[in-house]
């Protein structure tokens, strides 16, 4: 594989959310060294470091030791522009949703040009990811299953993914854009504004209460994928009808 192929690997990090049993992380790491991913950050892990998680991760210590631990998702996703949340629930606000393998497009897209960084989030055990959470994702990736019985393990989730991103991007070739998509933190920037504006024109009512509407929002902007320099344009169209002033 060439270095631009690498990074397609490299830019890519794997992030589990409150992760309750920690053999469901050394088994993720096992998982992920197999299919040449090796950025694993963990939000709020119980137990861990943990015996059982390096037992499980049969050799793949590496990337336990090299694991980066955070309090919040958000401190998890400082420098990505692209995240992607895995959920197999129905939610009654449609977040962008595509299966694993269109997911692993998007990822190849956003990581050839300039090596920019994504993230694919992982929730817990029981519930997955919030709602809360789903907020800070642009796209919502589905492993398709039996619409019977559908428990797939957090940790064999993370093997189907790490599985079918590999052999995506070790046989599939993708033609390099120029256009530079707008951050994580660029976003949430955008988002904050956007809400300071809506708040200055008395947008919010009881109909339209600023939570929906702000999570409805960002998935059309998810959707969109903005470029950074289009996102500018956006905010500067803001900044005409009331500054932005950080809290």
């Amino acid at each position: 594989m060439t270095k631009e192929t690498d990074y397609t690997f490299d830019g890519v990090r794997v992030v589990m959310v409150n992760t309750t049993e920690p053999g469901n992380i050394g088994a993720a790491a096992r998982a992920m060294k197999n299919m040449n991913l090796s950025r694993l950050y963990l939000v709020n892990p119980a137990g861990y470091p943990s015996a059982i998680a390096t037992a499980r991760a049969s050799g793949a210590d590496d990337l336990l030791a090299n694991a980066v631990v955070c309090d919040t998702l958000a401190e998890s996703l400082a420098g990505v522009h692209l995240v992607i949340g895995a959920s197999a629930r129905q939610r009654h606000i449609k977040w962008r949703q595509m299966d694993v393998l269109a997911a692993c497009g998007e990822i190849q897209q956003a990581t050839a040009v300039n090596h920019q960084q994504v993230a694919v989030v992982f929730g817990t055990e029981n519930s997955g990811l919030s709602n809360e959470e789903l907020d800070l994702c642009q796209i919502l990736m589905t492993i398709p299953g039996n619409p019977d019985y559908f428990s797939l393990n957090v940790a064999s989730a993370i093997q189907v993914f790490a599985y079918q991103h590999y052999v995506y991007n070790t046989t599939t070739a993708f033609k390099q854009s120029t256009n530079e998509i707008a951050s994580y933190v660029e976003l949430e920037g955008f988002y904050a504004h956007l809400a300071q504006v809506l708040e200055h024109i008395n947008y919010f009512e009881e109909k339209r209460p600023k939570e929906l509407l702000m999570r409805r929002l960002r998935r059309f902007f998810g959707r969109a994928e903005p470029e950074k320099e289009e996102l500018a344009i956006l905010r500067g169209i803001l900044r005409n009808i009331k500054p932005f002033e950080k809290k």
